[in-house]
């Protein structure tokens, strides 16, 4: 079964006006987006920023809309839909963001956190499945009763995750997941997600700059720049001969951790 299919996207936005008599610039984030994740792949999404792979996230997860084209996830059209509509995405699909501490409210405890799904779709066992999830990520049960503040960069980052899973999604969408945090626990935080979405059988969506990071979670990919895939194919074959000059570009520019964590996994 398919999991998620776009098919020629576009996203264009209008910028406020610089004159009174000239029409407002136009910013085409996204130009004929098309590409299909099978349920249970690991598929990523990569690019240099600005070349709109956050905006078709964004759209994929119902909280933008496209101006022209279509998505369906999992069966069911997103694009143009009515939020009451999408209230069965909200479930299937949970997002793990770039920066945890934006994500998570300061003023809440871990537990209250990690229920927001588990409260927003009304489902039953709130406590049992904070639990379960706070323990599935490496935290203490403890951390329930403190608050985010109390924990490192890498911890939120677990429990931004725990929170994702706690609804028992079958997507999960990972922006950037490690950029936000030490080069110390980045690994960590990877091999976690990695072990989570094959324990759990997820369909998962990983979006980054770092071609080095794609390839250790990712067994497919797809190359964006400047609002177009330009490339598609399996990780393996893009890193070892890729075709398009923006996916030679990317691989030069693989960083220290994206080639240890590579060459850890051959």
């Amino acid at each position: 079964m398919t999991a998620i299919t776009v098919t020629d996207v576009t996203r264009v936005y209008r910028r406020p006006r610089t004159s009174l008599t000239g029409p407002p610039p136009m910013v085409h984030a996204l130009r004929g987006v098309s590409l299909e994740v099978a349920e249970g792949e690991q598929f990523g999404i990569v690019g240099e920023s600005g070349c709109g792979k956050s905006t078709l996230l964004r759209i994929v997860a119902g909280l933008d809309r496209p101006t022209s084209g279509t998505v369906e996830v999992l069966g069911h059209r997103v694009d143009g839909q009515p939020e009451r509509r999408l209230r069965p995405l909200r479930r299937s699909l949970q997002l793990v963001l770039q920066d945890p501490m934006s994500s998570l409210d300061p003023r809440m405890r871990v537990g209250d956190v990690v229920a927001e799904p588990l409260v927003a779709q009304r489902l039953p066992g709130r406590r049992e499945r904070v639990a379960e999830v706070l323990a599935e990520v490496g935290l203490p049960a403890d951390a329930a009763d403190r608050y985010p503040h109390q924990f490192s960069g890498g911890q939120r980052q677990r429990i931004s995750i725990a929170r994702a899973l706690a609804p028992r999604p079958r997507i999960l969408v990972a922006d950037e997941p490690v950029s936000a945090l030490d080069v110390s626990v980045r690994a960590q935080v990877l091999n976690l997600v990695t072990d989570l979405v094959q324990r759990h059988g997820l369909t998962l969506v990983l979006v980054s700059h770092d071609l080095g990071v794609v390839r250790h979670m990712c067994t497919r990919v797809a190359v964006m720049a400047e609002g177009e895939v330009v490339e598609t194919g399996p990780t393996e074959r893009l890193w070892r001969d890729p075709q398009h000059p923006w996916t030679r570009r990317l691989v030069d520019a693989v960083p220290e951790l994206g080639r240890e964590l590579s060459a850890r996994d051959r």
